[in-house]
């Protein structure tokens, strides 16, 4: 019997064997890696990225899919939502760091997913993801342009990130509204050592209103945090490059230690 996607999990199975054999050659699974692949669905990358694995570790929500990949040895599937995983937790349960994570995001939450796996970033050592291309888009924005964002500056501070892939609704089934993209994620070996949880709402302050200038948002937060540097509070936050905002947040994090 023919499994029917589920409106309230966001489910569109990938069909395509060509989008899903350029997949799997972006991914390039060696046979010893730890991968962990959330929302495996009908297996369409599961099937050969499990031919070229020891094991995978796969996260399903839908009991009854969930129930049809047990079956298959080769997998270790973890029935839950994606958002209650810990994946510093199950990389233990792998073996140990670093992991590397795979998946056919879906669509109504990719975004909590990327932040959740962002308080895991440590025991990851690359993701792959399709996504919503207007969240792919948004990802990889650069400074000055329309998409640049929080989610821009959020996963800029800690990954380098790529799109690899486009892809289109025929690929799909259902087919999906909106055009799709896979976008390659590693986190920095480097990263600017900050506190994130300053980071993160420094840059929501700033894009809370985008359209106005630093002056009505950015600054008097920041006045209210005790910091009183020089910045230039006439720009507007799409105008703010990832150097800056990092910069800004450890200086916040200094006046919090005086």
């Amino acid at each position: 019997m023919k499994h029917v996607a589920r409106k309230r999990f966001g489910q569109h199975f990938l069909v395509d064997p060509g989008v899903i054999a350029d997949i799997v050659q972006c991914i390039d699974p060696k046979r010893h890696d730890r991968m962990v692949e959330i929302g495996p669905g009908l297996a369409a990358i599961t099937a050969p990225l499990s031919q070229a694995l020891e094991r995978l570790c796969v996260i399903e929500l839908d009991r009854d899919l969930a129930s049809k990949l047990r079956a298959k040895p080769s997998l270790m599937v973890v029935e839950s939502d994606v958002l209650k995983v810990n994946f510093t937790e199950l990389a233990q349960q792998l073996g140990g760091s670093p992991i590397r994570v795979v998946g056919n995001l879906p669509y109504n939450i990719s975004t909590p997913i990327l932040f959740h796996l962002l308080d895991h970033v440590e025991v990851i050592e690359d993701q792959h993801f399709m996504l919503q291309k207007e969240v792919v888009d948004r990802m990889t924005a650069q400074v000055n342009s329309s998409e640049y964002g929080r989610l821009s500056v959020m996963l800029q501070w800690r990954y380098d990130m790529e799109k690899v892939l486009d892809v289109g609704v025929e690929a799909f089934d259902p087919p999906p509204r909106v055009l799709s993209a896979v976008v390659r994620m590693r986190p920095k070996a480097q990263p600017t050592v900050l506190n994130v949880d300053t980071l993160s709402t420094l840059v929501q302050v700033a894009f809370s209103q985008r359209r106005k200038i630093l002056r009505h948002t950015l600054e008097p937060w920041l006045a209210a945090q005790g910091w009183a540097g020089e910045f230039d509070f006439q720009q507007r936050a799409q105008e703010v490059s990832l150097a800056h905002f990092e910069a800004l947040a450890l200086a916040v994090g200094e006046v919090k230690k005086t």
